[in-house]
């Protein structure tokens, strides 16, 4: 028997003999979609750090006639947009909680008066807001510096010694 290829029978061979091209056609891909939730929690947070206040390693009460003024500063970190206040206790040795018009440092039985300021002209006491005033600032992310100014009035009857006191530093935030 012979067989005749038409015009398009012959197409359809042709083609067919390249590979791939006579597969049967695919079906086209289905999808479906859904979701996923991603979520982190970030909390305020505050870091306080602070240096010796030294008014002088070798103050003599006979030369000295005014006030000694020195400063310090606190290290103060808080996250981003995060409102802090820095208090400051009246110290170890100022007989209360809220005497900040008695802070004093010691050398054994014998007081040596001092104050401590937020301001450099030392007009506002710093303490914990209880007559007295706190420093408020709001957080950048980055370390910000907060001076601590101090003033000694007199050491004119001072007796001679180490004098120390110990300040507690409270960030609320």
């Amino acid at each position: 028997m012979l067989r005749l290829l038409t015009t398009a029978s012959r197409l359809t061979a042709a083609l067919c003999a390249a590979p791939l091209l006579c597969l049967p056609a695919l079906a086209a891909p289905s999808t479906a979609s859904g979701s996923l939730e991603v979520g982190a929690t970030i909390v305020v947070a505050c870091n306080v750090s602070g240096n010796t206040l030294n008014f002088g390693t070798a103050i003599d009460p006979l030369q000295t006639t005014g006030a000694i003024d020195a400063s310090t500063t606190l290290a103060v970190t808080c996250t981003r947009t995060t409102p802090y206040s820095v208090a400051l206790s009246a110290g170890a040795n100022a007989g209360g909680l809220n005497a900040f018009g008695s802070r004093a440092m010691k050398s054994g039985t014998h007081s040596l008066a001092y104050q401590l300021y937020l301001d450099a002209a030392r007009s506002q006491v710093w303490g914990n807001g209880t007559n007295s005033s706190v420093y408020t600032g709001t957080g950048s992310g980055n370390t910000q510096q907060l001076t601590i100014y101090g003033r000694l009035p007199s050491v004119a009857q001072a007796v001679p010694g180490d004098y120390s006191d110990t300040v507690t530093v409270t960030i609320t935030y």
